[in-house]
Parts: structure tokens; sequence; C-alpha cells
């Protein structure tokens, strides 16, 4: 059995999928990109900037679901261009708590909306004490 997990925290989809599944405790989130959640539009401001809102809407799914970002356990990054490496592991020692999840960085090239970072991850829940 699945749920669906949606929250207005986050953007809404901008197509068929939802913003997350949840499988027995396990979340497949989807890829979200920097999309301000009131305006559904790409936020204005530098690489730095487009990244942390990318968490920061993952970060908003992970709550909804009944987590939090720290739960996630699997992360997949995906960049027009890998020369923002160093930039997605800065931030990520500033968002995540060790032990880091395990994670894929990947060079595509194009994403939606044209911008040039997504992430997609997978959450598991804690146990219920």
């Amino acid at each position: 059995m699945k749920d669906v997990i949606h929250t207005k925290q986050a953007p809404a989809t901008i197509g068929p999928y939802s913003q997350a599944v949840n499988v027995g405790g396990t979340i497949y989130l989807s890829g979200q990109i920097p999309l301000d959640a009131s305006s559904g539009k790409l936020i204005d401001g530098d690489f730095t900037a487009r990244v942390q809102q990318v968490l920061k809407n993952l970060s908003a799914v992970c709550t909804a679901a009944g987590g939090n970002i720290n739960d996630i356990v699997k992360l997949n990054v995906y960049l027009t261009d890998l020369g923002e490496f160093e930039t997605v592991n800065t931030i990520m020692a500033e968002v995540f708590n060790p032990p880091y999840p395990a994670r894929a960085a990947v060079q595509v090239a194009a994403l939606p909306k044209g911008t040039d970072v997504e992430m997609d991850a997978i959450m598991v829940l804690p146990p219920k004490k």
C-alpha cells in the first residue's frame, strides 16, 4: 500500500506525479528544483541560493511525511555543471548532520524550467516509540 505525501510548504508538482510516496515507512521523494512554494516560480539568486531552496523544498516534504531532512538515506543530485560539485558539498555539510546520506551527483544536459540543480531522495522514517 502506498500513501501520497503532499504539502503546500513545498512547490506543487509540475506534472503527473506526487511530491512523495510512503511505502511501509520508506518515503520516495520526487525531484525538487528551486521553485518558491507560494509562487511556483524559480527563485532569484545565485547557485548557492538555488541549492538552499531545493533542500528547503525537500525538507518541507520530509516534514509532511513525518520525518526530517536528516532521515534521508539516499540523495541524488542533478547538475547541469558538475563544476558546482564543491558548492553542493559545502551546503550539504551545513544542512545535514552526520552520518550523511549516500549520494550520487550527475551532470545532465538540462533540467525542468531551465534550472541548473535538482535533487530527489529516499527517506526512511525512524521507528515509532
